[in-house]
């Protein structure tokens, strides 16, 4: 796998990675291209300050990169949006504003907190916080129209107390198929995030019968990142990644230039 599609620097609330410690490290592991997807989380104040960043210093910060490492890696600039259903007319004014390349849309507040904090799950069963979790996802992306592909949608497991235990892809179908079919009538891709196994889940996100099941609803746009908020977990497990897809039915991955898909054949 050439690109990861999905980093992170200390223009998200989580990480304190400079850029150029970011693209160092991509270079390194050998990849062609990468594209900076820094959190932009309107209204998030669970992790103190707000969870966005200034688009002008951003770009500011980011060009000037771009220009250093031509010819060595590709660099494109993203956001990765927190979806909430009030925030489209917000986020559709946003993603005009600035040419970004990549718009990934995640939901990181479920219930009024982020499933991290572990308050979806008090006085529920995992199951039950799950499916809270995927009916928001369903809401948010009905609401939020302007992003390019869905981000870790079955984040929510990585904080369940039986975590992949309380999963499995048929017990929530009925949901999870309204996500998908949402998505492909939209023209909306799928991520495949490797972070799920960074946090040792015995899948990357979503799991396996989520991406095939939507490859057979007819969803065709994958990307692949790794979520990495520091240089060591850049393309983390990348080398499954292919067989992931491939096991998935798909025969290529997809790209972002420009917010335009750019279809790549699996290595």
């Amino acid at each position: 796998m050439r690109a990861d599609v999905h980093m992170h620097t200390s223009f998200s609330h989580d990480s304190k990675a400079a850029p150029e410690e970011m693209i160092l490290g991509a270079i390194d592991k050998g990849l062609e291209m990468i594209c900076f997807t820094d959190h932009f989380d309107k209204d998030e104040m669970e992790w103190g300050e707000e969870s966005i960043f200034d688009p002008e210093e951003y770009f500011k910060v980011l060009r000037p990169l771009q220009e250093k490492y031509e010819g060595r890696i590709d660099i494109r600039i993203g956001v990765e949006l927190g979806l909430r259903p009030y925030l489209g007319d917000y986020y559709r004014e946003l993603t005009a504003s600035y040419p970004f390349d990549f718009v990934i849309g995640s939901v990181h507040c479920v219930d009024a907190a982020d499933p991290a904090t572990g308050k979806l799950f008090e006085g529920r069963t995992d199951e039950e916080a799950y499916r809270i979790a995927f009916e928001e996802i369903l809401k948010d992306i009905r609401s939020c129209k302007d992003y390019d592909v869905l981000g870790h949608l079955d984040y929510v497991v990585r904080y369940g107390a039986g975590r992949e235990k309380a999963y499995v892809y048929h017990a929530f179908a009925d949901i999870i198929d309204e996500i998908l079919r949402t998505l492909i009538a939209g023209g909306k891709g799928l991520e495949l995030n490797t972070a799920g196994l960074k946090y040792g889940l015995p899948f990357a996100h979503p799991h396996p019968d989520v991406l095939r099941r939507y490859r057979e609803l007819g969803g065709e746009m994958v990307t692949v990142g790794a979520d990495g908020h520091c240089p060591q977990h850049i393309a983390y497990d990348f080398q499954k990644a292919g067989d992931i897809l491939k096991s998935c039915g798909f025969t290529y991955y997809t790209e972002f230039s420009g917010r335009k898909p750019v279809f790549k054949q699996l290595p």
